[in-house]
């Protein structure tokens, strides 16, 4: 399967979205009143967002703490940025996801090392065939207390999980986001035979102590 060539060049439906516009987490529906109080973002990156978002949906989705999930742009340093101008790899912009999840039912930090089982870290700017900076692995956080837990199972999967590579994941405080193009979200579950990244599965990695 070619990288993100056919990716880039996949021919758009006529009911497809081009607009992408700054957002909190995106749509209408999932306005901030729609979640429980207590409710936080999670923003992560691990190469082609389709795959991430999938793989996330359907561990944490359906009454398993993510309340919402989109796919965007962060991190970078131009504004409004599209996917095909995304994928040329010069804007700083990183292909991430956006969770609002409650912390409740999931925790960040488990949300964290879920992270660090589905995609590989130590694959600096790229995962399977798709290489630059725009398929990094990143965390960004949203609070002091993100930082602080990022780091510290980032610390731990290097030592327990990755060590055969030393772990490149981004750490940075979450920027202004930008929602992907409306055809983008739920990618996957809308074209069930899309591009999937061979990087993203689950590990079975031992719990980390």
């Amino acid at each position: 399967m070619p990288n993100f060539v056919s990716r880039l060049f996949r021919p758009f439906t006529s009911s497809s979205s081009l607009s992408v516009v700054p957002g909190e987490s995106g749509s209408a529906a999932a306005s901030a009143s729609a979640f429980p109080e207590g409710a936080e973002k999670c923003t992560v990156a691990a190469g082609c967002f389709w795959g991430v978002e999938h793989i996330f949906r359907k561990k944490f989705g359906n009454g398993g703490g993510v309340l919402d999930a989109q796919v965007g742009y962060i991190g970078g340093d131009i504004e409004q940025p599209g996917y095909r101008r995304v994928c040329m790899g010069d804007t700083g912009h990183a292909e991430a996801l956006q969770m609002t999840f409650d912390p409740s039912i999931i925790s960040y930090r488990s949300l964290i090392e879920f992270f660090y089982k589905m995609h590989d870290p130590t694959t600096k700017n790229r995962q399977g065939g798709d290489s630059g900076t725009q398929y990094r692995s990143a965390i960004f956080y949203h609070s002091p207390e993100q930082e602080n837990i990022a780091r510290e199972v980032t610390a731990k999967v290097q030592a327990q999980w990755w060590t055969g590579g030393k772990v490149s994941t981004e750490i940075a405080q979450a920027a202004k986001w930008w929602d992907a193009e409306t055809y983008h979200q739920k990618y996957l579950l809308k074209n069930p035979g899309g591009y999937e990244c061979p990087a993203h599965f689950v590990r079975s990695f031992p719990a980390l102590t």
